[in-house]
């Protein structure tokens, strides 16, 4: 989608409603994030990706920077080196989200996994980034199934993990055994993310389809399989 249909009475209507989730996210805390001091996931986890498929790879990614900077300056929040990165996992999750087999959602996880290694504690528990490989081996897999909305979701979750775990190794000391405690949790958290933005994209969906029956979306992709209660004929 080209960026100019943004700036269109369809786009700004998207990006209100998502600027008012992400800000009502940003409020609700989930989990701590281990190794720092005040930095949480929240419930923006849950829906941070579908902007990429709603409005296409290049505008979702920057209608989620705008209502992540958004929120940012309205909570008040400082602009620290751990809170600024924190703003990129879920740009480079609205791109996986919104693409079908392109060469930037492959290559990400496939970056993160070679930096995680790279560093000597990484090293050591190399097998913490085969969380990784799950986003590479989502877009192989035959459209019936890459395309699953909670198969796609849990790329999408996974490819913000990596380029959050990545850069994690870098600027938080972590031992070998914190990453390796970290497993179960990651499993259980990552799944929960993964149904929580699948959920978030059947009811994006459905409010779309809805107001589209007031005024066309034109510049919107909604996807009618994921339409609760379609009406026919």
């Amino acid at each position: 989608m080209e960026l100019n249909k943004l700036i269109t009475k369809k786009g700004l209507l998207f990006l209100l409603i998502f600027s008012i989730l992400v800000f009502v996210g940003d409020r609700i805390n989930f989990s701590r994030l281990i190794g720092a001091e005040n930095q949480f996931f929240t419930l923006f986890q849950f829906f941070g990706p579908i902007a990429g498929s709603f409005l296409g790879p290049v505008v979702g990614v920057l209608s989620v920077l705008i209502a992540e900077v958004s929120s940012y300056l309205v909570l008040g929040k400082a602009f620290t080196l751990i809170g600024v990165l924190r703003l990129l996992p879920m740009l480079f999750a609205a791109w996986y989200f919104g693409t079908k087999r392109d060469k930037i959602s492959i290559i990400v996880p496939i970056i993160a996994i070679a930096a995680f290694i790279a560093h000597p504690v990484g090293r050591q528990v190399w097998y913490f980034s085969l969380f990784w490989t799950i986003p590479i081996i989502v877009k192989f897999l035959p459209a019936k199934y890459s395309e699953n909305a909670w198969l796609k979701s849990l790329g999408a979750t996974l490819t913000a993990h990596s380029v959050g775990g990545a850069m994690w190794n870098y600027i938080v000391p972590m031992t070998p055994a914190a990453w390796i405690a970290l497993i179960p949790i990651v499993i259980f958290e990552r799944v929960l993310f993964a149904s929580g933005i699948a959920g978030s994209y059947i009811a994006m969906n459905t409010l779309l389809d809805r107001l589209s029956e007031k005024t066309k979306l034109e510049y919107l992709s909604i996807d009618k399989r994921y339409v609760l209660f379609r009406h026919h004929g």
